[in-house]
């Protein structure tokens, strides 16, 4: 056999990888894109040594493994996302935190209107008490279509509105079935000085809710399943809603909103449940006559409600000027009135955060609708909302002192907007210690207490590049908004403390800050368990290095 210059077999491609053994080599450790480009190629090194060996970055094949790697790093990181999703500790998503929560009874919160004092006054009196018996008496009336005023907002400049209410012994007065606000001379706020003709009346029993008033009327169809109403106006104000049923004797009436349908205690509960979409559009959800009460049908519904909500709804006093036109429902007449805001709007804030729905969705859901334990008692207080539509912080402790281990101090503060708060009313009070009542322990006794407000003034400083000098303001403005937010009343709770490292660490997130420092607290600030630590003033400072 004479050789004829052609290598006919190699001795390293005959010793080939086992094909059985191929998959020990996969790394499944692998998940971003780095990772998996590393893995790929020492694959290959162990795989096809001789084969191939070109691993340039300009090469095809390296554009090849690029792309491998690309769309290894992204399915890998949307498997993780969607595993996260899956469970409310991780869950980052909206509406996945919204469905999880569902499913243990538990609702996000939508937008909570601003609420203002109001003044409505007349230049001559609408009533006529000076010609009328004694017996007689006239009603004052203001239609749904005048209820609602809008202005432009000092926020941003877009359409901003309000709904006037009537205020009867502390509370905001529940809706009619026409929508109507009705008004008598008896309340008055000069009601105790005599009537001549000509001389002015002035009603300060009145507040105006942010929110465009709608109402929504409809006559319920036949079938035998559950019966439900869309809103299609959003976002809705929370606790607006009011639903009027009338009919059939045992179905009609005012129904009541609570967070879920199985709150019922029984089949004939006038009871209704919202269920919201991103949106904070909603679905009425009327029982089925095992738990709350069904409607008929043939049954007339009527529902009112407000559409916006949000912190832009806190207006300064005397902001709001209107002129609305008031009906004498006795004599017919109609007069001009003024209508005005005599007091800042307060307590107007955005949608409830994922964090805080997942800070109290847990603890929620083990109250089950009763009151036991102190843990009980800040997690009801905390979800409160009174009927002007304001939300609160509280804490609860038992007082020791003596045989007093049965009295519960709640102490809380009223929410006046996204930064600050308040103490709270006795409206407020009132209404919490009325919604605590029927829930909580036979024996215990709720004492509501003032809590207290520590207000800081901050001075921060930044030091950033100088190359980046005509960047400071936009940093400036990105850490301001950083800083309020960690500083917001959503995230602050009773006896928490404050850490300047632990704020400079959220700074150091910007990548074009190089070193942060808080100048006049250097120190950790302890708080009273009783106590909330508030952002006052801020100021930031920038040095350039």
């Amino acid at each position: 056999m004479t050789f004829n210059g052609k290598v006919e077999s190699d001795f390293m491609k005959l010793v080939k990888f086992p094909e059985t053994r191929k998959s020990d080599l996969i790394n499944f450790a692998g998940t971003d894109f780095d990772s998996f480009r590393v893995n790929l190629i020492n694959y290959i090194k162990a795989v096809y040594p001789l084969d191939f060996n070109n691993f340039i970055e300009s090469d095809f094949a390296g554009m090849l493994m690029d792309l491998v790697s690309y769309v290894g790093a992204t399915t890998s990181m949307k498997a993780d996302f969607l595993a996260n999703e899956n469970f409310l500790r991780t869950a980052k998503s909206r509406n996945n935190v919204k469905k999880l929560l569902e499913l243990v009874g538990v609702r996000m919160k939508g937008p909570i209107s601003a609420a203002a004092n109001a003044r409505l006054s007349f230049d001559i009196s609408p009533y006529r008490s000076d010609i009328l018996p004694n017996d007689i008496e006239d009603e004052l009336e203001i239609t749904r279509e005048q209820r609602t005023i809008s202005i432009a907002s000092p926020e941003d400049g877009r359409p901003l509105n309000y709904t006037l209410y009537k205020v009867v012994n502390g509370l905001v007065e529940v809706e009619n079935k026409d929508s109507s606000l009705i008004l008598k001379e008896a309340e008055a706020a000069d009601a105790t000085i005599p009537v001549v003709p000509g001389s002015a009346r002035v009603h300060e029993n009145l507040v105006l809710l942010e929110g465009a008033f709608v109402t929504t009327s409809g006559t319920f169809g036949e079938g035998t399943g559950i019966k439900t109403v869309s809103l299609n106006l959003g976002p809705i104000v929370e606790g607006s809603v009011s639903v009027f049923i009338d009919g059939n004797a045992d179905s009609s009436g005012v129904y009541t909103q609570v967070d879920n349908i199985y709150f019922a205690s029984g089949p004939s509960d006038k009871v209704f449940q919202l269920v919201s979409d991103d949106d904070f559009k909603a679905v009425v959800v009327f029982g089925d006559n095992l738990i709350g009460q069904a409607p008929r049908a043939e049954d007339d519904y009527i529902i009112s409600y407000r559409v916006g909500g949000g912190s832009r709804g806190n207006i300064a006093n005397s902001l709001l000027n209107s002129q609305l036109t008031v009906t004498n429902r006795t004599a017919g007449t109609e007069s001009q009135a003024t209508l005005e805001n005599i007091s800042i709007g307060t307590g107007g804030s955005d949608a409830e955060t994922v964090d805080r729905a997942k800070r109290y969705a847990g603890l929620t859901f083990r109250r089950q609708d009763r009151l036991v334990t102190l843990l009980d008692y800040e997690t009801f207080v905390n979800g409160f909302m009174s009927s002007y539509g304001s939300v609160g912080r509280a804490t609860a402790a038992v007082r020791r002192a003596f045989s007093s281990a049965n009295i519960i101090d709640v102490y809380v503060l009223e929410k006046a907007s996204d930064t600050q708060l308040r103490k709270a009313t006795p409206t407020f009070k009132k209404q919490l210690l009325d919604a605590i009542e029927p829930k909580k322990m036979l024996t215990d006794e709720i004492v509501v207490v003032d809590g207290l407000v520590r207000t800081l003034d901050l001075v921060v400083t930044l030091r950033v590049d100088r190359e980046i000098r005509e960047q400071e303001e936009v940093i400036k403005n990105q850490m301001r908004e950083l800083i309020q937010r960690y500083m917001s009343i959503d995230n602050r709770y009773f006896g928490q403390e404050f850490s300047p490292q632990d704020l400079a660490r959220e700074i150091f997130k910007n990548p074009y800050v190089i070193y942060a420092t808080v100048d006049n607290y250097p120190n950790v600030i302890k708080a009273d368990f009783n106590e909330i630590i508030q952002l006052n003033n801020l100021t930031i400072n920038i040095t350039r290095v």
